[in-house]
């Protein structure tokens, strides 16, 4: 009987063994699948990444979970990934709904005080975010954009070069 402080050889032994079986099936998978299975370049990446570290812990922690149930489950997380990956880059018409577009905050120096509303960021948020960028003044940021996967772009200003369109592809101003 497993007591929550002192856990019986037993189950250990299974913990270590679903260890190892585990992470050698999302190896495989990923070399299957390719290096975009834990990239997070959108929200449903970001979702699929916490659901395959969801299964992963319930398969290791959980004694009575199957190896080969967890197996499947990873494969068919990834599969579906891949399904929906491919989808979003084949169909324009699936990659309008099913993703968000980035999203311009901030131009030149200025808030998009109506894009800050419409993703409901808010204006110390994005202060946070000049911070960490190692942003001294409003005056130094060409563009502030909300990425689709959540992440926030600060694009410094630069003496030689402006802003390149082409960088702003797919953002919504």
């Amino acid at each position: 009987m497993e007591n929550w402080i002192y856990p019986s050889l037993e189950i250990l032994v299974k913990v270590f063994f679903s260890i190892i079986a585990i992470f050698t099936i999302i190896i495989v998978i990923t070399r299957i699948s390719g290096l975009r299975t834990f990239a997070k370049m959108s929200s449903f990446d970001f979702a699929s990444t916490i659901a395959i570290g969801s299964i992963l812990a319930a398969i290791v922690l959980n004694p009575e979970q199957s190896i080969i149930k967890g197996a499947i489950a990873l494969g068919g997380i990834v599969f579906f990934q891949s399904v929906f990956t491919y989808c979003k880059r084949k169909f324009d018409w699936f990659n309008s709904l099913a993703t968000n577009q980035p999203m311009l905050l901030m131009e030149n120096g200025e808030f998009l005080k109506e894009n800050l509303s419409k993703t409901n960021v808010d204006v110390k948020d994005v202060y946070a975010k000049m911070r960490e960028a190692n942003v001294k003044d409003k005056s130094e940021v060409l563009a502030i954009v909300l990425e689709s996967t959540g992440d926030i772009s600060v694009i410094h200003k630069s003496k030689d070069v402006g802003l390149s369109q082409e960088i702003l592809t797919g953002v919504e101003k």
